[in-house]
């Protein structure tokens, strides 16, 4: 079957058709925004293919304007994807878009009619792609392998169509669009069939990376409080304790919520939910950079911190342990106060286990609590 353009027009309809269907199937999935613009702009590039078809039945108004307009929105859609994955807000003024080709009814159909057309298609085109393509710049985080080779498959086909434009007009190229006839509208028919299967791959790998990182944030996350869950802090604790010495000691701070029970029942389970998610809220607060927390379990809380001194461990936990009081003491008021009671020790040495650590963290809050609670107790170091 030889690849006429007709040919092509049919392969790229089914090309794109199957690329909208996969997308779709993905975003039942996951529910990613992006993935439903892009499965979108697929479905458009399907019907727009159909509709080039026409043309050679006569129908140019529909198979030429309206199907090339459909190319535009389809890229459009793509950006909008591209958009949300990067959490970046468009300009209005990409809305633009859609009057300009509305003015391209109003060109007079002289002969040159056919390159103004393809001309300012194929700018759109780039202009979108183009920005597209720039959004998808690592802004200063690894980008994964499926965001980059969509970054550049954009970046090649923005700039390929702005090759197209200038073809057609600088070097004179001869176009017919309601024939398919001229060089230029060849090779791009070829390489928009090529563009929608490289587009398409790259989206799905995209959005499967992101997928997979969020069940891995997920399985390090504790559910209620977003902290970091104990088996995360055990695979995190050697890096951050790997330069404890006695001059830059660590530290490991446990903290505890005294009188929990009561809100629990006198305020009900779900104020008891509450206040453990404020605490984590105030706790993520005052972590200095390269601090981690995790919730151990229960009412039960740990900071690892990589440099600290006895004086900076309990001006930290006297920190928590005044705010905490007076926010539990207006929100949920029980007979007995609810505070916190905090342990600290301090690390010289890169520890062998991070539990030898909880032990003596256990060893100074059970100190606290012997003494009355609400109060910081610090250890020395082993």
């Amino acid at each position: 079957m030889a690849l006429d353009p007709s040919t092509i027009l049919i392969l790229s309809t089914a090309l794109a058709a199957a690329a909208s269907l996969y997308l779709a199937v993905e975003w039942r999935g996951v529910h990613e925004k992006s993935l439903l613009f892009w499965s979108a702009g697929f479905a458009i590039i399907t019907v727009g293919c159909v509709l080039a078809l026409l043309r050679s039945s006569g129908y140019l108004l529909i198979g030429i304007w309206f199907a090339n307009g459909l190319l535009i929105v389809a890229h459009w859609l793509f950006l909008a994807g591209v958009a949300w994955f990067t959490s970046t807000r468009l300009s209005r003024g990409w809305l633009l878009i859609a009057l300009i080709w509305l003015a391209m009814l109003f060109v007079p159909a002289e002969p040159w009619w056919s390159k103004v057309m393809l001309a300012i298609q194929s700018l759109l085109i780039a202009g979108v792609t183009l920005r597209a393509s720039f959004l998808l710049r690592p802004h200063g985080v690894s980008l994964s392998v499926g965001a980059v080779q969509l970054r550049y498959v954009l970046l090649v086909h923005g700039l390929f169509y702005v090759a197209k434009a200038a073809s057609t007009v600088a070097l004179d190229s001869f176009v017919d669009l309601a024939a398919f006839r001229g060089e230029v509208i060849q090779v791009s028919l070829v390489e928009g069939a090529m563009a929608i299967m490289l587009i398409a791959l790259s989206m799905t790998g995209t959005e499967r990376h992101r997928r997979e990182e969020r069940i891995e944030q997920l399985a390090a996350r504790d559910p209620l409080t977003a902290l970091y869950n104990r088996r995360a802090l055990d695979a995190r604790a050697p890096a951050l304790f790997s330069q404890a010495s006695a001059a830059a000691p660590g530290a490991l701070l446990l903290i505890d919520i005294d009188n929990f029970k009561q809100v629990n029942d006198l305020h009900g389970h779900t104020a008891g939910d509450r206040l453990l998610v404020a605490l984590s809220e105030m706790i993520r607060d005052a972590l200095p950079k390269g601090a981690l927390a995790a919730r151990l379990g229960g009412d039960e809380f740990v900071i690892l911190l990589r440099e600290a001194s006895s004086d900076g461990v309990a001006a930290l936990g006297n920190g928590l342990r005044e705010a905490f009081s007076q926010m539990a003491r207006e929100t949920f008021p029980t007979p007995q106060a609810v505070t916190l009671s905090v342990g600290g020790t301090l690390v010289e040495q890169p520890p062998a286990a991070l539990a030898t650590l909880i032990e003596r963290g256990d060893a100074a809050l059970y100190a606290s609590k012997r003494g009355g609670r609400d109060s910081v107790r610090i250890v020395p170091a082993a």
